[in-house]
């Protein structure tokens, strides 16, 4: 099988939009995972915390707790502690992200920093914060933010820059930044004791492909990209020594035609193989095989709802959330990578993004 596999129920947090950033979700809630079935129940005992704008939750590498983007105009993000019977709170207040409408954040995996793409506005480009992390995980101030520069042929989606996801390489080296309006992957070095990002290459994208979301192999030598506004998944070489990324192969996201599409998700499977990638309207999960450094397409499924977005590996599953039909849907890996048709989903208003604890 070539997912993880645990043998106790597992804690699911996801995060949707509030109805102050324009959903009907909760904010963040708490659910449990079968590790048999993959199929997530809502922790009654646990009440969902309203974080506004949840659009992206990462967790802090030896601490408790857990942080989430606020996705408005203004831009902030919140830190919320997890504490022994589950519940949730807020660990001190929400800190401006430093941007508008901030879309991704992860933690460097020091635990002492925080790192934060600001997709930006009309008006705003896209930018990547960095705010310090004290002992307790609370979040302290901001020590750098990097502006992206760069646009596309894409009229009303490329206009200026759009940072979509920041994220660390395998090797704790580097940290890389996509950027949707520009079509280009940043990579920068953060100096671990001033927080500072420093940039150190410039990898262009296809023009008019909005890399979004990108995913690693195991090793590290790979690395995948769900280029949202060409609807393609492509596979490059990544430079560990440099950060730099070439480009080596690129298929279509979704076998649909005559459909507009928009990839969403990706995930690389543990076993380095396979590669997963959520298809908003063609509304599937599309299934590639790696062959050498090749994408094969390896089947699609419905994604159990419509405008699937965020996807989560647990359990040997793959689960979906599909913001606009507000379901958290489940499929299960098969042992050749290809996917079962969803089971029945949860209720999940407006959800966006799972977190697997």
């Amino acid at each position: 099988m070539p997912a993880n596999i645990s043998t106790s129920a597992i804690t699911l947090l996801t995060g949707s939009y509030t109805p102050d950033s324009g959903g009907e979700g909760p904010g963040i809630a708490t659910l449990r995972v079968d590790p048999t079935t993959g199929r997530p129940t809502y922790d009654d005992e646990v009440r969902p915390l309203p974080v506004s704008g949840a659009s992206f939750l990462a967790a802090h590498p030896s601490l408790d707790v857990v942080y989430s983007t606020n996705e408005t105009e203004a831009g902030g993000v919140s830190a919320v502690a997890r504490h022994d019977d589950g519940a949730l709170s807020p660990l001190g207040d929400p800190v401006s992200s430093g941007g508008a409408n901030p879309c991704h954040l992860s933690v460097h995996p020091g635990g002492e920093w925080l790192l934060t793409a600001n997709y930006g506005s009309d008006t705003a480009p896209g930018t990547v914060a960095v705010h310090r992390i004290g002992p307790d995980g609370r979040l302290l101030e901001a020590t750098d933010l990097v502006v992206h520069q760069g646009s596309g042929p894409v009229i009303g989606r490329q206009e200026g820059s759009h940072a979509h996801q920041v994220l660390v390489d395998p090797a704790g080296r580097f940290v890389l930044a996509t950027d949707l309006g520009a079509d280009a992957v940043f990579t920068y070095r953060l100096d671990t004791r001033t927080g500072i990002l420093e940039r150190v290459a410039v990898n262009p994208l296809s023009p008019g492909s909005g890399p979004r979301h990108l995913d690693f192999a195991p090793g590290g030598d790979l690395v995948f990209s769900a280029d949202e506004l060409s609807s393609t998944v492509t596979c490059h070489r990544y430079d560990a020594a440099t950060g730099v990324l070439t480009a080596l192969s690129s298929v279509p996201a979704t076998t649909a035609r005559d459909v507009a599409n928009q990839p969403g998700g990706i995930v690389a499977s543990p076993c380095g193989r396979f590669v997963w990638v959520t298809n908003r309207g063609a509304d599937t999960v599309a299934a590639f095989r790696l062959a050498g450094t090749t994408l094969e397409p390896a089947g699609e499924v419905p994604a159990g709802g419509t405008w699937p977005r965020g996807l989560t590996l647990a359990a040997g599953h793959l689960l979906v959330a599909n913001q606009h039909s507000g379901t958290l849907a489940v499929l299960r890996v098969l042992a050749d990578g290809t996917l079962d048709q969803p089971h029945p989903s949860v209720s999940a208003p407006s959800v966006v993004c799972a977190l697997a604890l």
